[in-house]
């Protein structure tokens, strides 16, 4: 599987924090403590990075923000909702698209357990 290892580390994470801190808080605060958490555990990571748009050959820049890129390679986004919907995972798969990553994580902290909140997605 592509980059096992480091979607293991990244998944580690994620359960540290959900343990710590529970389900119920929003997105912003499980962000941040998982910032905390690749940096205690010295995973490389860039935070809200800016995507852009391709059209017509030209780069627009909507705003759009990736919760994580981690080292370069995993696109992580982050969610706090009751269920995962389909299109959680169709945004999941646009932001592969305009980062140009192979590999993404979905991970809805919004559970009881983490495992069951997790979606890992391939281009």
């Amino acid at each position: 599987m592509l980059y096992e290892e480091l979607t293991g580390q990244i998944i580690g994470a994620a359960m540290e924090v959900h343990r710590e801190v529970g389900p119920g808080l929003l997105e912003s605060a499980y962000q941040a403590c998982l910032a905390r958490e690749f940096t205690l555990r010295n995973i490389p990571f860039e935070r809200e990075k800016p995507v852009s748009v391709a059209y017509k050959g030209t780069q627009i820049d909507c705003g759009y923000r990736l919760d994580f890129l981690v080292d370069g390679k995993v696109v992580v986004e982050l969610k706090s909702v009751s269920a995962l919907e389909p299109v959680h995972e169709a945004q999941l798969l646009t932001y592969l698209k305009l980062a140009k990553c192979k590999v993404g994580l979905l991970i809805n902290f919004h559970v009881l357990i983490l495992k069951s909140g997790i979606k890992r997605k391939m281009l």
